[in-house]
């Protein structure tokens, strides 16, 4: 009589869904491209700021002000891979075939998000303290 052989346990990088490292694969084949296009929106709100509201920020583009605009961006950065914590856990559930074709709406409210935290932050943080 013969038993059947154990199956290993499934451990968070053996689960039915696939390995962990698939999921980060295609997370960041679906994130990085799109990373682009992000930081191209948030450059534009910066530029559009800067054009249509020229003689007031004309005397604050000094060059500490670029290494702070430059700290900003890498925060904005920094926020957007806050889409890995969701997306990963996302394609691993029940749901990932479902998430996979519905994902770009995480991105799109995301982007949407940053828009208006940046304008946000230009218009009542930067804006009326530049001299």
């Amino acid at each position: 009589m013969e038993t059947p052989h154990p199956t290993a346990p499934e451990g968070f990088g053996n689960s039915p869904f696939g390995s962990f490292r698939e999921s980060l694969a295609d997370a960041i084949r679906f994130w990085e491209p799109r990373r682009v296009v992000y930081n191209f929106v948030l450059t534009a709100v910066v530029v559009v700021w800067l054009i249509a509201t020229w003689p007031h920020f004309r005397v604050a583009l000094t060059l500490s002000s670029l290494l702070l605009l430059s700290i900003l961006a890498l925060l904005a950065n920094a926020c957007y891979c806050a889409a890995y914590f969701v997306d990963i856990p996302m394609q691993r559930s029940s749901f990932g075939t479902v998430w996979r074709h519905r994902r770009w709406g995480l991105w799109l409210v995301g982007t949407l998000f940053a828009i208006v935290l940046a304008n946000y932050w230009i218009a009542d943080e930067i804006y009326p303290f530049v001299r």
